[in-house]
């Protein structure tokens, strides 16, 4: 199969089969090139931010309806619009290797239609765009109606600035590894192999690549040097602050990065790593193993520590609690997909629960730093507040002076010092 059949059946399997875009790339990619991987990254990713507009622009151009069933057909329609859209093969060639595509799907009688639509794309552009520019928010922005209604009454004046992040593609950042070689040494070599970077003026060990690369092609990748980690994710460990001897709990940790970064800034401490993926944790393990770090990796469930936990209290706990993932959108488009509005008040309860479970384990004096990589209130600043009315032995840790109990801790928003959506709320246990 060429890559846009290959690409149309990832579709199906991300907004048909509600599986993640992740798991669709493993399962229909891994044994294809370098150069067909990255092609068919871009069509699923692109069709992915545009879907909403590319659909409603097939139902328009269409004098039936396509039916359900034949949504692949749909999704290879939709492919060569993106295609067409991005200007980078001729157009000809464009169409020509959609309806290659719909042939190796077994659907030859729709040849003719798919070459129709996207011909018709092509003369009625400006029409197009126009009537797209008139039609609801949903297709213009490409978000459900529920996210955007949770927007913005979340960000009344600043939903329309998120909507537009998450349809860009993601920056690259770097997380430069002390351990193996300093940053300065780290940066010669980047400029030593020709990779353009950006180095973060407040943080030494973070750096922000020009346009990505294959990991492979960074100076001594697996020795450890470096680890791919937006640069919003990489304050957990600053904010964690850990300090040699102590014994520090990531939870929900995979795929461990962050597990990581604490043994980067500092060594000498224990670090168990608790996820309730078992397959996930395996990641944690690989990461470690890259990196010459080790952690306890831990199987279980975070809200029912009793199952696993050896009794012993922590000094420190990074609780990266599960969530509806809003924040990362640009990175992960099949979210606006596999999420529902019903979803983001049943995360609300499970990561209450799991943040009463957690200040159990921690010791009197213990810091504890909420995190996740949603920009809902409802899982962030909400979260804390109730936290710390139901809470007499908890103390708001300021990470800005303008913080109170009523409006605590630190919202990123997509795009902000081009980071990626994050929360942070650091909380200290009385004694």
């Amino acid at each position: 199969m060429n890559t846009r059949a290959i690409s149309a059946r990832i579709l199906e399997a991300v907004i048909d089969k509600k599986k993640s875009l992740s798991q669709a790339l493993d399962d229909y990619t891994s044994e294809l090139n370098p150069s067909q991987k990255g092609q068919v990254q871009d069509f699923c990713y692109g069709v992915l931010r545009n879907y909403s507009q590319y659909n409603f622009i097939i139902n328009k151009l269409t004098d039936t309806k396509i039916k359900p069933q034949l949504n692949m057909v749909r999704f290879l329609i939709a492919i060569g619009l993106y295609q067409l859209d991005q200007d980078r093969v001729a157009e000809h060639a464009a169409i020509g290797e959609t309806v290659e595509a719909c042939k190796q799907l077994d659907l030859f009688k729709f040849t003719s239609l798919v070459n129709a639509l996207l011909r018709s794309y092509q003369r009625q552009y400006e029409d197009l765009q126009d009537i797209v520019n008139h039609a609801s928010e949903q297709v213009k922005s490409n978000h459900p109606d529920w996210f955007l209604r949770r927007l913005k009454q979340a960000y009344p004046k600043g939903w329309k600035k998120i909507v537009k992040q998450n349809k860009q593609k993601p920056p690259f950042w770097l997380r430069i590894n002390e351990q193996v070689q300093s940053a300065e040494a780290f940066k010669q070599a980047l400029t030593e192999a020709e990779i353009e970077f950006e180095a973060d003026k407040k943080i030494p060990t973070c750096i922000l690549l020009t346009k990505p690369v294959p990991v492979s092609t960074l100076p001594n990748f697996e020795l450890g040097s470096c680890s791919v980690q937006d640069r919003a994710a990489q304050q957990a460990a600053a904010l964690v602050e850990p300090t040699a001897g102590e014994r520090i709990l990531d939870c929900c940790a995979a795929p461990g990065g962050k597990t990581a970064h604490l043994f980067e800034v500092c060594p000498d401490i224990s670090v168990d790593a608790l996820d309730i993926d078992e397959k996930r944790l395996e990641r944690v393990k690989q990461n470690m193993q890259r990196l010459n770090f080790s952690c306890t990796p831990i199987v279980g469930d975070a809200s029912d520590p009793q199952q696993w936990w050896d009794g012993l209290l922590y000094d420190k706990i990074l609780l990266d609690a599960p969530c509806s993932a809003t924040g990362v959108i640009r990175r992960h488009p099949d979210i606006l997909f596999l999420r529902r509005d019903e979803d983001i008040v049943a995360l609300a309860e499970l990561q209450q629960k799991i943040l009463i479970k957690m200040w159990s384990l921690l010791k009197p004096g213990g810091t504890l730093v909420y995190a996740t990589c949603s920009v809902l209130p409802e899982e962030n600043k909400n979260q804390i507040v109730e936290f710390l009315k139901q809470q007499a032995d908890a103390k708001l840790v300021k990470i800005f002076d303008s913080e109170t109990n009523e409006d605590p801790g630190w919202q990123i928003l997509p795009g902000g010092q081009n980071m990626d959506g994050f929360y942070y709320a650091k909380l200290q246990k009385l004694k």
